[in-house]
């Protein structure tokens, strides 16, 4: 310090702070070998509190307002200075300024994932994201547990700490909380407030209140993410044989209205659906049709059947009754059959809808 900023100083008798930054939490009044004149006028504006140390002891503190300093607004000054008598000279302090105003969005996150036990999903890596807001409730503790004897103390100097501090306690909170994955989107507020109520006192124990703390955002792994997507799909699908039918109408629309175009790979894929399903349908008919008393797949449930031996008809039987005579071997091969419609008889391995239940192995080579 120059000895023109010595003499400027030894002259000054207003000590205040006005403060043009965002994250400044403390500063120390500048002075030259912190002498302090006898009566000299302290303003604390509003959201300050001015803390009085000396020799590394805080003394006094004061809050918003404008005050003489005198032996009698510095009882503890004065006490630990041993002035019985008073004092009319400068004396030695240092003047710490804090700002007591709300510092906002504040970033907290988790670095490493954390593992959670989804009742649904089993084991899952979750990572968590939010802000928070503090202010200095406690000059006196603050001064004394963080701020120690620098002269220039912003929210960078503590928020790692209050980060690492959040982050365990949130981490904590989601292991034991139980909430299926699905569910946590809805219980952002109430986590809030749980993991508010948790770090509150360990926040106290540094002079600081938290006065807001919001859970914004709980990420889930991509595969994860990318899996629900898939399952939620296919619950709007419902169906997927409608589905497959209403995709090959809107593809053959299409195509009606670009002939040669395009849409012609639609048509091809919506039939290709719907040749599929039908194939699929028609396995399972004719697997179903094996067994004894099933009506075959392309019979009609109308049709009647007659059997001739012998010179002699009998009937009429449904498709069901001919299936089962032909399983049990009482119908074989070129029994003769006729139904309505037909002009003569036929043996009964020429009925389409019977055909499947008369084919054999071919021999062994």
């Amino acid at each position: 310090m120059s000895l023109w900023e010595k003499a400027t100083n030894e002259l000054l008798d207003i000590i205040e702070w006005t403060d043009d930054s965002a994250d400044t939490m403390v500063w120390r009044f500048p002075r030259f070998d912190n002498e302090i004149k006898y009566a000299a006028q302290l303003v604390v504006r509003q959201s300050q509190a001015a803390v009085f140390v000396n020799m590394g002891t805080v003394a006094d503190v004061f809050t918003s307002g404008m005050h003489r300093l005198v032996t009698e607004n510095l009882p503890v000054l004065t006490t630990l200075a041993g002035w019985k008598y008073g004092f009319h000279s400068p004396f030695k302090a240092e003047v710490y300024f804090i700002n007591t105003r709300n510092f906002t969005n504040l970033k907290w996150g988790t670095k490493n994932p954390v593992i959670v036990r989804d009742p649904e999903l089993g084991p899952v890596r979750l990572r968590a994201f939010g802000s928070y807001v503090i202010k200095v409730s406690d000059p006196r503790k603050f001064v004394q547990e963080i701020v120690g004897t620098g002269g220039h103390f912003t929210t960078e100097g503590i928020t790692e700490q209050l980060r690492n501090l959040i982050v365990t306690r949130f981490s904590d909170l989601l292991a034991s909380s139980q909430i299926p994955l699905t569910d946590l989107s809805a219980q952002y507020n109430e986590l809030s407030k749980e993991l508010t109520d948790k770090i509150a006192p360990e926040f106290l124990e540094y002079g600081l209140e938290v006065t807001k703390l919001l859970v914004e955002n709980i990420a889930l792994p991509e595969d994860v993410e990318s899996a629900l997507d898939k399952k939620s799909s296919m619950g709007i699908i419902g169906n997927l044989d409608n589905y497959l039918k209403f995709q090959s109408a809107n593809a053959m629309e299409a195509a009606a209205g670009n002939p040669g175009g395009d849409a012609s790979a639609g048509v091809g894929m919506g039939i290709g659906f719907a040749m599929a399903n039908q194939i699929g349908k028609s396995m399972a008919g004719h697997l179903d049709a094996s067994a004894p008393g099933s009506p075959p797949p392309f019979a009609k449930p109308d049709h009647q059947y007659f059997i001739g031996r012998d010179g002699k008809q009998s009937g009429p039987y449904d498709a069901a009754a001919i299936c089962s005579s032909i399983v049990n071997g009482t119908i074989s091969r070129d029994t003769l059959m006729w139904r309505s419609g037909m002009e003569k008889w036929e043996s009964a391995g020429q009925f389409v809808e019977f055909a499947h239940l008369f084919k054999t192995p071919p021999p062994l080579p």
